[in-house]
């Protein structure tokens, strides 16, 4: 079998060769776990750089350039399951959800992000910048305007043609130009509740595509004169054991609260050991 987005991992061990079977969907085997981080020397270091640079830096493109990070050095949360066969993806692409404008009935933009190993923190928040100033200057993207044509077919050609699309996944020919886009075939979908005065929950993940990792992330908070967030994550517990997991959690969480480790490249080397 083969991918143009994944390479197939070959001879997992026993016990993970036949979890796909024994649990064939993605969301019979999540887990989810809420992660609080202390932000504090954070937000002094984005006021001070943004004061002092100019730019726009946010609490979310830190996230996202954490999150990045984690999963570089952490690869196995870069695998996904299709096919009942485990794949490495090959790049690390992150998702989330753009709203035109705050307000109730203000429709919603979904973006992708692909990150490099040779991006940091400040390209990382000059592509989300541009890429949503783009989308709220056109108020749409292609996807949004595939899913409007799409969801005005009618409702048995729509069964049909999401049947055909699910087997085509399955053997691994899903269009690469249906995938564009489309954050279900990303590595991590990220929800920004905070920036609409939410806090972080659960989120399920979908069947359909391949995302095995989820992220929703609250409101910045005070405790004892400290500022803290909230993320809870939703993960495909196929890819990886839970060991996996908790040190993974524990480097993302060294990688945001450290602003002078932030700032370096998404494949400078991290200390591990931190995370033991």
């Amino acid at each position: 079998m083969k991918r143009k987005d994944a390479v197939l991992l070959k001879d997992p061990d026993p016990f993970h060769s036949i979890v796909p079977y024994v649990m064939p969907k993605r969301t019979e085997a999540e887990v989810s776990t809420t992660t609080t981080f202390d932000i504090t020397e954070l937000l002094k270091f984005i006021k001070k750089h943004n004061e002092e640079t100019g730019s726009n830096y946010k609490l979310f493109h830190c996230i996202c350039t954490a999150v990045a990070r984690t999963i570089y050095h952490r690869n196995k949360l870069n695998i996904f399951i299709a096919g009942r066969k485990f794949w490495q993806r090959n790049d690390i692409t992150l998702s989330f959800v753009a709203k035109q404008r705050f307000a109730d009935e203000a429709e919603e933009t979904l973006m992708t992000l692909k990150v490099t190993p040779d991006m940091d923190l400040d390209q990382v928040s000059k592509i989300i910048l541009g890429d949503v100033k783009k989308a709220r200057s056109a108020g749409s993207n292609s996807l949004d305007k595939t899913m409007e044509f799409v969801g005005k077919l009618p409702r048995f050609v729509l069964e049909i043609f999401f049947w055909i699309l699910s087997r085509m996944e399955y053997h691994g020919i899903y269009p690469q130009d249906l995938q564009k886009g489309d954050p279900n075939y990303t590595t991590c979908l990220l929800s920004n509740l905070g920036s609409i005065g939410a806090d972080n929950c659960y989120h399920h993940l979908s069947n359909f595509g391949t995302n095995s990792m989820m992220a929703t992330i609250g409101t910045i908070y005070k405790k004892d004169g400290r500022d803290y967030v909230d993320m809870t994550i939703t993960l495909d517990e196929r890819i990886a054991d839970g060991f996996y997991f908790a040190k993974s959690l524990k480097l993302m969480k060294h990688i945001l609260e450290d602003p002078a480790v932030l700032m370096e490249k998404i494949a400078d080397p991290v200390d591990e050991s931190i995370a033991k």
